[in-house]
């Protein structure tokens, strides 16, 4: 089977950016999933993005620091804050790969109302917590807060590995991702 090759660009170069951020100590984890099991979960005019014959499932905790309007610096305290999201892999009609998130879970509550608001992004304020002992990081997630109390949680143990000096294709097919598709 013949894989199409990623680029590491993005499609057209930003000239000014309406929002700034970085996210630190982040994992990618993923599950290999039947295409047709997450087929419903996708906006309409997508389809899952498959990659050898499977989609994928992630699920990416991280520490978003630095959030801030245009080129400017990002803002204090509000601009920092542990952050989970559950995504799935799509390509629309022609042919743009994106991700869609099926829940993301901020630990401040104006991002999550932002991102509600303006994107219609599936946020959710939550209780959330990272912890980093050596190369061990701990992420904990949940319970979320009111006025969307529920009592899921998640947490992941990682243990930091070597650099990757070359990724591999699935490696660029699951992160090397410029596109959003919402419902």
């Amino acid at each position: 089977m013949e894989i199409e090759p990623i680029t590491l660009s993005t499609p057209r170069p930003v000239r000014r950016p309406t929002l700034v951020q970085r996210w630190d100590e982040l994992t990618f984890l993923h599950w290999p999933v039947e295409p047709e099991r997450v087929a419903p979960l996708l906006p309409a005019g997508t389809r899952p993005d498959i990659f050898d014959g499977v989609t994928y499932v992630g699920l990416v905790p991280f520490l978003m620091r630095g959030v801030g309007f245009g080129p400017g610096p990002g803002l204090p305290y509000l601009g920092t804050f542990c952050e989970t999201n559950v995504r799935l892999y799509s390509v629309d009609g022609q042919g743009r790969r994106g991700v869609v998130f099926r829940s993301l879970d901020a630990a401040r509550l104006l991002p999550v109302l932002v991102g509600r608001l303006t994107v219609r992004l599936p946020y959710r304020w939550s209780t959330m917590r990272l912890r980093r002992e050596n190369d061990v990081i701990t992420y904990s997630c949940g319970p979320r807060r009111r006025p969307a109390a529920r009592g899921r949680t998640s947490r992941a143990v990682v243990r930091i590995g070597g650099s990757i000096a070359e990724p591999t294709p699935l490696e660029l097919f699951l992160t090397a991702r410029w596109g959003l598709h919402v419902s």
